[in-house]
């Protein structure tokens, strides 16, 4: 029987090279995407659009969290940090656009699917190298969440452990930009700028790792 995973999935480069490695490596993938009330859109309609593409089931599951107002990620009203690339993910600085707890919610709603589904495994995309500073995307976070989840999921009282694969956690974004052109990915459709519009600011955190990614792995931007 084919192996069953689900992915946590924004729409954007990280998390569309982790779904296109999944795919890669043999698993029947659903993904999940999350509409928690978030600046724009666009993300959203990255992921359906890229769903699309490679076939895979999507559920969109809309979340409303009225303490997010602090952060920038999700309140309009708020300005976006635009720092020196250098200075980005530095240790001990966390951004205004963390927002509180959000891939352990996610997570959580990953292992409850795959519970549900009987899903061998739950692939998420995120990386501690290139990053800005976020707590949750560390590994040792993703290391003890599977722990937790074998004795609070029914395939982990029975012995079956729902795994977690972060295949790109150690990886520069210029490695995953790489990763992603050599799997075929469909990064043309993808979207990771953290605010809305047609094009990307170039301003916010995710805008400059991305296009730091690209040049330094020698590859034209194909969403640009």
């Amino acid at each position: 029987m084919k192996k069953q995973a689900v992915v946590l999935f924004s729409g954007g480069l990280d998390s569309t090279t982790a779904l296109s490695w999944a795919l890669a490596k043999g698993y029947k993938c659903l993904a999940v995407s999350f509409d928690y009330g978030q600046r724009h859109s666009r993300e959203n309609a990255a992921a359906r659009a890229i769903a699309r593409r490679l076939g895979v089931k999507l559920y969109e599951i809309k979340l409303a969290f009225p303490w997010f107002a602090s952060c920038s990620l999700v309140n309009k009203k708020l300005t976006l940090p635009d720092v020196k690339l250098a200075r980005i993910g530095r240790k001990g600085d966390i951004p205004s656009t963390y927002v509180p707890g959000r891939n352990l919610v996610f997570a959580s709603v990953g292992f409850s699917l795959a519970d549900a589904v009987g899903a061998d495994a739950i692939v998420l995309g995120p990386n501690v190298v290139d990053y800005s500073g976020y707590p949750d995307c560390r590994p040792e976070f993703y290391r003890a969440l599977e722990k937790a989840a074998a004795f609070g999921t029914r395939r982990g009282a029975g012995g079956r452990k729902i795994k977690i694969l972060t295949p790109l956690i150690a990886l520069s974004k210029a490695g995953i930009a790489k990763l992603g052109a050599r799997l075929n990915a469909p990064l043309e459709l993808t979207w990771s700028c953290y605010n809305g519009g047609k094009k990307p600011c170039g301003h916010c955190d995710s805008c400059k790792l991305r296009a730091k990614g690209f040049a330094d792995a020698g590859l034209a931007d194909p969403a640009l």
